[in-house]
């Protein structure tokens, strides 16, 4: 290390924030970056320590604790503190498909795991990425660079998300050739049409996907496989098959009065409010808006947070948001030590809009929906929910979420957004492909891999996984590309 006394010497500076007020008042990315000097510094703090948990990415008691990419989070912060930025550049390339994305929408598992958090402030680990990511952009390093030599295989991916990009990209280099259908208009998956624009602004995603262009992978847009093209098709035209789809299912709630207009969920909300933000293109937004009304989203993770901070933009009159379980500690437990992933209270930018626009934090915990009511006309009007308590089981000794008798409220609601999660593939699809789900409605990969029942077919990120992140979907894409290679080549390059 250059500076191997910066982390006692600098302390942690941020990225500063537009204030809420402000920033509500478009759609825009809203954190303004340190200047490079001071970036360097930053990559200072970076202590050199004995067993870089940054870099880990594998479970803790269930729980991810660093990066499941690998990156060499030590050697580039290192290099950012001596103003290498090019060689910065080529050793986060070595990991990271997409720094440009994970460094606005990941929840830098890296620097929970950072030891120089142990008794002070982490690493700024995620904004040194966007640091060294953005300077490659900015000065024609991060540029295309097709394969010299093609293999003479085809791969078709369906989905352009986080993991059939990934995998699609890593496939492409090794030389063979890639072609990605995706079923909406543009390209990007759930980056594109499931975070909002001021996590991530989609020329962001144009930007990168332009590049993996010129280096020879081809987007074919507005293609459902099954309906538009059969699997017929696809097994006959290419060498292989990645299904990277994603978890397609939201979760729903089963209430009474469920049908009342003015519930949505919240996937479909936010794909309508990119929408709303082109102005071109053949796909026209619903027009779906929390404009001028009482707004209630039902999920406290952060889908919920997007759908706050995205009603707050529209101009909701009033935003609340529901979440069955406790409200988290302020500080780690003794029962979840660093280096696990901290199992803490955070306050995300939706709730700090909130707070600058209502006056009061929008969570309620321990509560849940009991029953939607609705008026003459069938529209919403408001929702009764019940409190939760934690009880065990008699029969199976697990805790679990129960009503309690009497403490049913009524809140005003004339739109509700479910954000609960998601459950998994689509049956119907699975049946088209010819493979097999598990129980919660994956595709099972033979023997622990990544080959699905279906000869020749693959599956990646959250459709082998089950919802997870954009980080970890990059991670299991380019893991599903190395399978893919041994399976066409014999061995793999990657």
């Amino acid at each position: 290390m250059g500076k191997a006394t910066g982390f006692m010497e600098y302390e942690r500076v941020e990225s500063t924030a537009v204030s809420p007020l402000k920033r509500i008042k478009n759609f825009n990315e809203f954190h303004e970056m340190p200047s490079l000097e001071e970036r360097k510094k930053q990559g200072a703090r970076c202590m050199d320590c004995g067993v870089p948990f940054c870099q880990y990415g594998e479970a803790i008691f269930g729980m991810t604790s660093g990066c499941p990419l690998h990156n060499l989070i030590p050697e580039w912060n290192d290099l950012l503190y001596h103003g290498n930025f090019e060689e910065a550049y080529n050793r986060l390339k070595r990991t990271s498909n997409f720094p440009e994305f994970t460094c606005r929408v990941c929840p830098a598992l890296c620097e929970k795991a950072c030891t120089c958090g142990l008794y002070d402030e982490p690493v700024t680990t995620r904004e040194n990425e966007r640091a060294i990511i953005e300077y490659a952009y900015e000065n024609g390093i991060a540029k295309a660079d097709p394969p010299k030599n093609r293999t003479g295989k085809s791969v078709a991916v369906i989905g352009s998300g986080p993991s059939g990009l990934a995998a699609a990209d890593d496939l492409n280099r090794r030389g063979h050739k890639v072609y990605v259908f995706e079923k909406n208009d543009r390209v990007g998956g759930l980056l594109r049409y499931g975070i909002p624009n001021m996590k991530l602004e989609k020329w962001v995603i144009d930007r990168k996907t332009k590049i993996m262009e010129e280096e020879g992978v081809n987007f074919i847009t507005g293609k459902e496989v099954g309906t538009d093209i059969t699997v017929k098709e696809l097994l006959k035209d290419y060498d292989a098959v990645v299904i990277a789809t994603g978890t397609p299912e939201p979760r729903d709630i089963s209430a009474p009065g469920r049908e009342a207009e003015g519930i949505y969920f919240a996937v479909d909300f936010l794909t309508d409010a990119t929408r709303q933000l082109y102005t071109d293109g053949d796909v026209k937004p619903k027009g779906l808006t929390a404009k001028d009304k009482d707004v209630v989203v039902i999920g406290g993770g952060d889908t919920g947070n997007d759908c706050v901070g995205t009603s707050i933009r529209q101009g909701a009159k009033s935003v609340i948001q529901l979440e069955m379980m406790p409200e988290p500690p302020e500080k780690r437990r003794e029962s979840n030590p660093w280096p696990q992933w901290p199992l803490i209270k955070k306050m995300d930018y939706g709730q700090e809009e909130a707070i600058a626009v209502f006056g009061n934090d929008p969570r309620v915990y321990e509560t849940t929906v009991k029953e939607f009511k609705k008026d003459k006309n069938g529209k919403l009007k408001s929702v009764v929910t019940v409190s939760l308590e934690s009880k065990t089981d008699p029969e199976t000794g697990r805790r679990m979420m129960v009503p309690i008798e009497g403490s049913e409220k009524e809140l005003k609601a004339e739109l509700v957004l479910i954000a609960a999660g998601f459950l998994g593939q689509k049956k119907e699809f699975a049946k088209l492909i010819g493979a097999e789900l598990d129980q919660r409605t994956n595709f099972v990969g033979v023997s622990g891999t990544h080959k699905t029942t279906k000869e020749k077919v693959f599956t990646a990120g959250d459709s082998h996984t089950g919802q997870s992140l954009v980080v970890k979907a990059i991670a299991d894409g380019k893991a599903a590309a190395r399978e893919v290679d041994s399976y066409l080549m014999g061995y793999t390059g990657l």
